[in-house]
């Protein structure tokens, strides 16, 4: 029995780093929201209660809020819509034993483990007005007559989504291609000697063999999109005139304001009301998906 308690001990003796993070990062957070949700304060003098007016506030006087939820959901939906077919048609090309794919893999990944911060810079300067290099080599090939602005409000969006896409498409390469490899071989020789064509092998072996990998990828691709947005405030910082900015940056901005910020003080009463607006409407889409996924099990 001594034993026995001893090997207890040491089991919560190793869980215990990990589980004061877990307290320290993730439940003190929600227990601070859950706080100063009821009360206006701005870093300066004393909490003043006001009850659910933080929540009218959000709900009825606060039009930048929903409009970044409206660019949420389409910056994370064009991103999917973009990095899942484009992550599993490269995982497909390069899943070939008999070639030497090793450095194509290492050069799709590289941008991964890249900083989001550098990476987004280098970009804004490809997509500089004048002297970027997008529109150069679009104006040597014949392609535009004037330099396309592609922070501006046209085209911003299209451009935040376009480098999401290159920054994150290694990852799920990597989930597709972890994917595909435990799929038997033996399985597409047995297709091919029934003449299977390789479309068909497609359908209807590789793509619901993938089932379970592609809940998951769809499951991160969903969360990194609704969270993402580092890559946002170095390219158009929300703008122009809040055509790019999303949830996380919104509320961003209310903890720490800037010169072009709504307001020059942070505001942490109505930013913890608009982080618990944030994650139910995360989780709900969440639970949404989780849903709709299970109709995947019935289809393959």
């Amino acid at each position: 029995m001594s034993q026995k308690r001893k090997g207890v001990l040491q089991s919560y003796l190793m869980l215990l780093p990990n589980l004061a993070l877990f307290l320290v990062i993730s439940v003190y957070p929600v227990i601070w929201a859950l706080q100063y949700m009821l009360f206006e304060f701005n870093g300066i003098g004393e909490k003043r209660f006001v009850g659910v007016e933080n929540f009218i506030r959000l709900f009825t006087r606060d039009p930048n809020y929903w409009n970044s939820v409206r660019n949420t959901f389409v910056y994370a939906g064009g991103k999917i819509l973009l990095i899942i077919p484009l992550a599993f048609l490269v995982a497909v090309l390069i899943n070939n034993p008999k070639r030497l794919y090793g450095g194509v893999q290492a050069v799709v990944f590289s941008p991964t483990i890249m900083s989001s911060a550098v990476m987004s810079l280098v970009f804004y300067l490809l997509f500089n007005v004048y002297n970027g290099e997008i529109n150069r080599m679009l104006s040597d090939a014949g392609l535009i007559n004037a330099p396309i602005n592609w922070l501006g409000r046209e085209y911003a969006m299209i451009t935040v989504i376009l480098v999401a896409v290159w920054g994150g498409l290694g990852n799920y390469m990597v989930y597709f291609l972890a994917g595909l490899q435990q799929i038997d071989t033996s399985i597409y020789e047995s297709a091919e000697i029934d003449g299977v064509t390789y479309w068909q092998k497609m359908r209807y072996i590789t793509i619901p063999m993938l089932g379970s990998v592609l809940k998951t990828i769809l499951m991160l691709a969903i969360i990194n999109g609704f969270y993402d947005y580092q890559s946002i405030m170095v390219l158009t910082e929300g703008g122009p005139f809040g055509a790019t900015e999303v949830m996380f940056l919104n509320l961003y901005k209310l903890y720490y304001p800037s010169a072009d910020a709504y307001t020059f003080r942070p505001q942490y009463g109505y930013g913890a009301a608009v982080s618990v607006i944030t994650a139910l409407i995360v989780g709900g889409t969440t639970l949404i998906y989780l849903r709709l996924s299970k109709k995947l099990d019935e289809i393959y």
